[in-house]
């Protein structure tokens, strides 16, 4: 409602636009229009301080207002303004307040008048959506200390005085990733986040601070999203310009109604161009989420698996079918989840693909799935995709792998994890159909160490394989309180088999005939993303970074001592086991045969990671194996980090974020004692 006042005639109204850190020139030029109680119109420019003075008499109060649009020099903001989806209306009034910086670092308001301010002169805080026509590209309002009177469209100020107007920065976080098609730490934990962000309700992301949507503006975020989480973990924030952040597209049915009436389709809203949580597949009807955003450099693919490990285990026999995208077999269930991921994303592609980098990342299932969507976008859309997983199941055939070589595909692995290593025809059989003599229970090394299944994975032909460059994230525990951790790339099935292999040896102890099927005996606690992979990514981050910060290897020599010393009673228990075979004659001839060229390739595999052991030994990490492209750009990784350090749970002490000391495994010390 206008306040109408007595009406007087005057000279001097006029106004200043300022930014927060006290410039006068930020917004020098801009042209404004002022409309007084009668509705004439009055335009100008203001001066070089950023002064704008009605041009002769107005009637009181007036209302001040700024229309021009920006004038697509800069590429940035014309192809946002010409898009065929979504223009949106960008004046010159925000892509200024764009370049201005926040007085306060973490995005709060100043509470304090500027003391340069004259006593005589009305001082408000704005925001550039109180003086533009279109504002529902623009975040919503912060609450002001010193708030200014609004009309549906502009700014009403008092006739005959002179009012400063302090304008808020157009400023955003965007979380950090890296485009680098190289493996770094920092995407390894971001994407865990984002993929772990595909099972929180559109628009309001869990967390403590309430604000933690990817368009969302500055703010201290934190990602806590389970009740039961005992630990807030912070993304890696870039404070940018607000039209670089991952954009949520606008909703305002005027500016952008139906976009295809003729498909009968109703009115597009931000949750149905970003958003799906109804991905059925699987004979249980096991259910998965997608969620896409994007800004100038990148698309971002989540996908989630919200289906619970009881789904899993009976939608993993589901037959193979033929990919028909490109080569090979796939999981059946896996295939009808990512076709229907892909009419997401090849809609949001088709309104916002610009040659982006498309990162793909997935957790459980949602990484089988991602998998199979991210060879799909490959083949039919040619984008250059990466895709990071999260204890994936395996989800296709050696043909699909092989014809996916060409993927980017960083797949991490908890060592306690099953999920990643169960053989999907075994999950409904009984284990104790097959022969006990295939386990090998190793003596005198670590608990992570201490079980062989020969054949896990071929034991009845098994027709899925992995595809990726495996990130085995292998905890070392000492003994008395002591522990660490490796990320590396084992090939040893002791290693890499470890969870599955222990509860095949469970059932071995157990009573005859028990019947009891894999599903009833792994342990999934290291499946979760929050309670599990979260804080293993955190860790792995946590290190690289000491690592690079001391100019050290990522190992030291107290792990690679420990870990080799281990290796080494593996490989004589595999001679020894492999000598017995050869005059065993409790087994046909082919079974031995088949057992004997099952141990020699454990014994190879366990040389060759003995091997890779060694050379991570003397591995110093460089920026962009832990930054990615962000190691280039000092300025902005220290800023980020500087912001994400300011909260302790990011630098909190912890064993297995740090490299152990070299006196914890002391001369005299065997691993068999530790064990």
């Amino acid at each position: 409602m206008f306040t109408y006042l007595r009406k007087k005639r005057y000279n001097q109204t006029s106004f200043q636009l300022i930014d927060e850190q006290g410039s006068k020139k930020s917004y020098a030029g801009l042209a404004f229009e002022l409309v007084d109680q009668d509705g004439i119109k009055h335009s100008g420019n203001l001066d070089a301080a950023g002064v704008g003075r009605a041009a002769g008499h107005v009637v009181g109060p007036v209302v001040v207002m700024f229309r021009q649009l920006h004038d697509a020099s800069n590429d940035l903001y014309s192809r946002l303004m010409v898009r065929k989806h979504y223009p949106l209306q960008i004046t010159e009034l925000q892509v200024r307040a764009e370049h201005t910086r926040y007085l306060n670092t973490e995005g709060s308001r100043p509470q304090k008048k500027p003391s340069y301010i004259n006593a005589n002169s009305d001082y408000y805080q704005v925001e550039v959506r109180h003086l533009v026509e279109h504002v529902s590209h623009l975040p919503p309002e912060v609450a002001s200390h010193y708030p200014v009177q609004c009309r549906p469209f502009g700014v009403s100020l008092a006739e005959g005085r002179h009012t400063v107007l302090q304008v808020r920065p157009l400023r955003a976080l965007c979380p950090l990733l890296s485009t680098d098609p190289q493996f770094c730490t920092l995407n390894l934990y971001q994407l865990a986040l984002m993929a772990t962000l595909g099972n929180c309700p559109f628009g309001h992301p869990a967390g403590k601070s309430g604000v933690s949507t990817p368009g969302g503006e500055l703010s201290m975020v934190d990602w806590q999203v389970s009740p039961e989480q005992s630990k807030a973990y912070y993304p890696l924030y870039e404070d940018v310009q607000y039209s670089r952040r991952l954009e949520i597209v606008p909703f305002d049915p005027v500016l952008y109604p139906s976009i295809d009436s003729l498909s009968g389709r109703g009115q597009e809203t931000p949750s149905s161009v970003h958003f799906r949580g109804d991905v059925r597949f699987g004979a249980e009807g096991t259910s998965a989420q997608a969620f896409v955003t994007h800004n100038d450099k990148v698309i971002v693919i989540a996908v989630r698996s919200s289906g619970s490990w009881s789904q899993l285990s009976r939608n993993a026999d589901v037959r193979q079918v033929p990919f028909e995208e490109g080569e090979g077999h796939v999981h059946g269930g896996f295939y009808d989840a990512a076709r229907q991921v892909y009419e997401l994303a090849d809609s949001y592609l088709d309104k916002f693909y610009a040659g982006q980098k498309v990162l793909v990342c997935g957790h459980s299932q949602g990484g089988a799935i991602g998998l199979i969507l991210a060879q799909m976008l490959h083949k039919l859309r040619a984008c250059d995709v990466q895709l990071y997983t999260y204890g994936a199941p395996r989800a296709a055939d050696q043909a699909f792998v092989r014809a996916a070589q060409g993927l980017v595909h960083q797949r991490m692995v908890n060592h306690d994890d099953p999920i990643p290593g169960v053989p999907a025809t075994w999950m409904n059989s009984s284990l104790s159909a097959y022969h006990a003599g295939r386990v090998l229970s190793f003596k005198n090394v670590p608990a992570g160490f201490g079980v062989f299944v020969a054949g896990l994975n071929q034991l009845i032909g098994e027709p899925y394989q992995h595809h990726g460059t495996l990130r085995h994230f292998m905890p070392v525990e000492f003994g008395q309180g002591q522990m660490s951790h490796i990320l590396w790339e084992p090939l040893s099935e002791t290693v890499t088999q470890h969870a599955v292999s222990r509860a095949v040896l469970e059932q071995k102890n157990a009573a005859p005939e028990t019947g009891a099927q894999l599903k009833q005996l792994v342990d999934i606690s290291q499946q979760f993303m929050v309670d599990s992979y979260i804080p293993s990514c955190w860790a792995a981050l946590r290190r690289s970074q000491q690592a690079l910060q001391a100019r050290r290897s990522l190992v030291t020599e107290c792990e690679v001592l420990f870990v080799d010393q281990a290796f080494e009673h593996i490989a004589q228990q595999l001679r020894v086991r492999y000598r017995e075979e050869m005059t065993c004659a409790g087994s046909t001839f082919e079974e031995q045969v088949r057992t004997m060229n099952l141990l020699m390739r454990e014994m190879g595999n366990v040389h060759n990671t003995r091997k890779r052991l060694y050379a991570l030994r003397f591995k110093v990490p460089g920026g962009t194996d832990v930054y990615g492209r962000y190691a280039s750009q000092p300025s902005v990784l220290a800023e980020s980090l500087a912001r994400w350090e300011a909260h302790s749970e990011s630098t909190r002490i912890d064993q297995l974020a740090m490299a152990p000391v070299d006196q914890l495994i002391e001369g005299k010390r065997t691993v068999g004692k530790l064990a």
